[in-house]
């Protein structure tokens, strides 16, 4: 019997075709042609009608729509490595497996960190606004001064591959300093390839001239980044986050910039995107990018062909190269 495959979003089109060709004579592929976000009652009705689904982190999939009644889907192939917008006890109380991306976008992700850092840090983002602005006066000895970035202190909250990969780039490249807080420790030849000490959280937070974040968004991880928090950061101190936008408290990040308790912050993720924390977009002293860590058309294709894997498997009745199972 031909099965159901829905894609929730466009895919680039090289993928789309391989996906389409793979599966022709197993099951019949729907894509979303307007490229718009579903809305809830098109993602519950998907789960109906699909034996398969692959869905983004534009997707939110919660518990009420895993258990309907009527549902179909048996795989969500997630295009993306996070997946905190799928409620995972819910899925695989229904039978449902979830499987995601790991590994391809952990230099592109890492990139966009860096950017972020080099960008809030030397004031690119106001400086361009000015020259656009025509308001540029010239060059001369006291203007716009930033923060230098070389030999300073990184603190990386999350080394996992993005977080590593951060890591030897700003160790190797900026020669950073380089501590981490994270659940386990590298081995001993990686910490000393990187120049990286694990330390607590609190330390990480009092000592970093830049604190990166790469964890994911648990109920461990949720608003992890608080008001408590950001007053442990130097006055000097700037925040990175391409994690997920919930692992820091919008609000209180908004009110330490606003009062200049830290020096500024790179954001490319928000807890409810797309929207922004009220009274961030006015603030001069942090970069705004629209969550673009992965994308370059290497890595959106790699992870499309991960998902194309996971598919493929499913099909075939092979166990899953990337299920989730936590």
């Amino acid at each position: 019997m031909m099965q159901n495959i829905i894609v929730t979003r466009r895919w680039p089109g090289a993928v789309e075709q391989e996906l389409r060709a793979l599966v022709a004579d197993q099951a019949e592929v729907t894509f979303n042609e307007d490229d718009e976000p579903f809305s809830r009652e098109e993602m519950a009705q998907a789960l109906t009608q699909a034996d398969i689904v692959c869905p983004t982190v534009t997707d939110q999939l919660d518990a009420e729509m895993l258990r309907q009644s009527d549902l179909r889907t048996r795989l969500l192939a997630n295009f993306g490595v996070g997946y905190n917008h799928i409620d995972m006890a819910a899925a695989h109380a229904a039978g449902v497996a979830v499987t995601n991306t790991p590994g391809v976008l952990t230099d592109a992700t890492a990139e966009i960190a860096l950017t972020l850092l080099l960008s809030c840090a030397r004031r690119t983002g106001e400086g361009e606004r000015l020259v656009r602005a025509g308001q540029w006066q010239g060059w001369h000895p006291t203007h716009m001064l930033s923060t230098q970035v070389t030999g300073k202190t990184l603190g990386i909250v999350g080394m996992g591959r993005i977080g590593q990969a951060l890591a030897q780039k700003a160790h190797l490249g900026l020669g950073m300093r380089i501590i981490y807080h994270s659940r386990s420790e590298l081995d001993a030849s990686l910490a000393e390839s990187l120049g990286a000490t694990r330390v607590g959280l609190t330390e990480l937070l009092k000592r970093s001239d830049f604190v990166s974040l790469h964890c994911p968004s648990t109920r461990d991880t949720r608003n992890l980044i608080d008001a408590q928090a950001l007053a442990q950061m130097s006055e000097n101190a700037f925040l990175i986050n391409t994690a997920r936008g919930d692992v820091v408290d919008e609000s209180a990040l908004v009110e330490a910039l606003s009062e200049r308790r830290i020096a500024g912050a790179g954001l490319d993720v928000y807890a409810a995107e797309p929207q922004l924390a009220a009274g961030l977009i006015e603030l001069e002293n942090v970069v705004l990018l629209p969550h673009m860590g992965s994308g370059t058309p290497e890595t959106r294709v790699a992870m499309g062909h991960c998902a194309i894997a996971n598919v493929k498997a499913f099909l075939q009745g092979s166990p899953l190269p990337d299920e989730i199972r936590a």
